[in-house]
């Protein structure tokens, strides 16, 4: 058990994602089971039938982020375990150093979000104008985003405006374990962006991940309004789903 637990420390400061399933009651108390997003596993509750069935119930609380505590019916009797999720610190990645990009780092990090603000445009993407920002990359997003690591605590928000910027930063975020994906545009700009991400090969499910028109309606029209529409819509969403 202890190299259980010593893996699952690793797995923290590595800042990966991890659900470890502790027995609180029943045979076997404080038998541990490590499990990752991948379906590898390290340790025993005890009973085969028991790892697969906690198994099974942490691979659907993975992509949720939340902890949960669980009673499953085995051979020996009902048997309590919680399941514990690790998840990476939440990360805000912003596609397009633009104004609205501006305020929803200075909202992303009050909220403990890593931000990460990339746009290839060089007069955009100036220290001046982000400072505040964890990181600023001068890059092209499909370029950029392989190398970061996009995980499930990552939230994606495409903000440029321009399709040769925001469809092969979409097409890349949307088969990508992002939490959340927005972007910005009406109705009638996205429909046209569903078309040319579906023509580009996205199936339908993929391209529904995608919250557009983004943020919460709250009638926002400033920048700085936009931006918290846009938070308020991912705190949404990590926190209810």
């Amino acid at each position: 058990m202890d190299e259980v637990f010593a893996a699952f420390e690793q797995a923290v400061r590595e800042a990966r994602l991890v659900a470890l399933a502790t027995v609180l009651a029943g045979p076997q108390v404080g038998a541990r089971l490590l499990l990752w997003p991948d379906g590898a596993k390290l340790g025993t509750l005890g009973d085969p039938n028991l790892d697969i069935a906690v198994a099974v119930h942490a691979a659907y609380l993975l992509p949720t982020l939340h902890s949960e505590r669980v009673t499953f019916a085995t051979a020996q009797g009902p048997v309590d375990v919680f399941i514990t999720i690790e998840m990476p610190p939440p990360r805000l990645v912003i596609i397009g150093a633009v104004h609205i990009a501006a305020a929803l780092v200075t909202f992303g990090k009050t909220l403990g979000y890593n931000t990460v603000v990339i746009d290839p445009r060089s007069a955009f993407a100036t220290p001046a104008r982000f400072g505040h920002a964890d990181r600023l990359i001068a890059g092209w997003p499909d370029a950029v985003l392989p190398a970061l690591g996009i995980d499930e605590a990552t939230c994606i928000v495409i903000l440029s405006h321009d399709e040769k910027i925001d469809d092969p930063a979409l097409r890349y975020a949307c088969r990508s374990p992002a939490r959340y994906i927005g972007a910005l545009g009406s109705r009638r700009t996205h429909a046209a962006r569903v078309e040319r991400l579906l023509g580009a090969g996205l199936t339908d499910e993929e391209v529904a991940r995608i919250h557009a028109p983004i943020g919460l309606n709250i009638g926002a029209r400033r920048p700085e309004e936009i931006a918290l529409a846009i938070m308020a819509e991912i705190v949404a969403t990590r926190n209810l789903k």
